[in-house]
């Protein structure tokens, strides 16, 4: 009879004991107030990170395009440049005003080295 008792009354015990373990884990798992709220929350914030960097790295990749685009057109005019400063030094110095004026007398200028006109 004794051992009758004592396992009702560990039988009472666990049963108990697993209502207060279930009350606990809905709580644990409630998705508004508990970690499983928090791991939703994670969840979401971490599927829109996702697509973010999905996004910004197809915004880098077309900007990259752009930029490579952008410079090597800017290298082909910084050549072109470079012909025509060069060209520059083939023309004739600018005409004299006495020159302008009618008189007949050629005025020819020789550049030096360091650029100026002696």
């Amino acid at each position: 009879m004794i051992a009758d008792i004592l396992l009702a009354a560990g039988a009472f015990g666990a049963g108990l004991y697993c209502f207060v373990l279930a009350r606990r884990l809905n709580r644990f798992n409630n998705l508004q107030g508990g970690i499983g709220g928090a791991v939703a929350t994670l969840s979401s914030q971490v599927d829109e990170l996702s697509r973010t960097l999905s996004t910004a790295q197809a915004s880098a990749g077309s900007t990259t395009d752009s930029l490579g685009d952008i410079t090597e057109r800017a290298e082909n005019v910084a050549r072109r440049l470079e012909l025509l400063v060069a060209s520059m030094h083939d023309l004739p110095a600018q005409v004299p005003e006495t020159q302008a004026n009618g008189s007949s007398q050629a005025v020819f200028s020789r550049r030096t080295t360091n650029g100026s006109r002696g």
